[in-house]
């Protein structure tokens, strides 16, 4: 990849998929999809993840095969012994990136070993990123609430220490994490009997205030913004300031065609009004949001970068 090239990355599918919608989303996501790499791995409930643990391996595979960087993500939250084990053996994995998202993960990894860290991780200034760049970190991916100039900032003290920075490009963001889960308390049901009812929604499950506007998603353990953030408009901005990987989330839209807008507003092909227009005609489950880079209530889009 050449060097002014900066990377897409598709992060973690964080919500309830079918296996078979999994497998035949990430084959589709090797086989069309212009991304740079890809994250594999369950970010929210360790529920789900014997459901399509055994595919992992050749959604790897074929990742690989077709030209993608594969890194593969630890839990959000590990709470239980069983959910401490399968962190212990995934910092144990030899021969493949980690991206954590609990820094109790760096207690298994061995020293020496380089790893990732997610957008869950709080890095909010330099002497956090310092200490993760001490333990090995090579690559951070911001959390979204961060605004441009801490953004800036950060990237600048990422490029001391040989970091890679990645900002939230696309998605709803993940803003907490709980050891309740909202789905099966919306059902009815209690989480040890969830009967895997987040299976439902495929975008988390949309939250209105007493007045009935969109306020949040929930999605099991999980609770996401209402919209869906984008930087599409900023991505000058922040290349300009250090930035050298751009996230996808993905979600259950046209994420190939998601990823290309994106490629093509890197290559400088489309303006950035043009690319957020085209945006949200490929979007149905959200408005866009950028709020979060301006300093302003996240739920908010500024036109224009204004």
């Amino acid at each position: 990849m050449p060097a002014d090239r900066a990377t897409l990355t598709l992060g973690p599918v964080m919500f309830n998929w079918p296996a078979g919608t999994w497998v035949d989303f990430y084959a589709r996501i090797a086989d069309e999809a212009d991304v740079d790499r890809v994250v594999l791995g369950e970010l929210v409930c360790s529920k789900r993840l014997p459901f399509y643990a055994d595919r992992i391996p050749s959604a790897v595979e074929r990742l690989t095969r077709a030209g993608k960087a594969v890194a593969l993500g630890s839990l959000a939250l590990v709470t239980t012994e069983r959910e401490r084990r399968l962190a212990a053996e995934l910092g144990e994995m030899d021969g493949v990136e980690i991206e954590i998202n609990d820094l109790t993960l760096l207690a298994s990894l061995p020293a020496g070993r380089t790893f990732s860290v997610g957008p869950v991780v709080n890095v909010y200034n330099e002497p956090g990123l310092a200490f993760l760049a001490e333990r090995g970190a090579r690559r951070v991916c911001l959390p979204p609430e961060l605004p441009l100039g801490s953004i800036g900032i950060l990237a600048r003290a990422a490029a001391i220490h040989g970091i890679d920075i990645e900002v939230w490009s696309f998605g709803r963001a993940p803003l907490a994490i709980s050891g309740r889960c909202y789905h099966a308390r919306i059902h009815g049901l209690s989480k040890d009997s969830c009967q895997f009812v987040c299976d439902r929604d495929t975008n988390g499950l949309p939250v209105a205030t007493l007045d009935r506007e969109g306020f949040l998603a929930v999605n099991g353990v999980q609770t996401l913004s209402h919209g869906c953030i984008t930087a599409l408009g900023e991505v000058d901005r922040l290349r300009a300031s250090g930035v050298t990987s751009f996230r996808l989330s993905p979600h259950d839209c046209d994420m190939v065609a998601v990823a290309a807008l994106y490629r093509d507003r890197l290559k400088g092909a489309v303006s950035a009004d043009e690319a957020v227009t085209r945006l949200r005609g490929l979007l149905g489950f959200a408005p866009l949001c950028n709020g979060f880079l301006f300093g302003a209530a996240g739920a908010e889009f500024v036109a224009g970068g204004a």
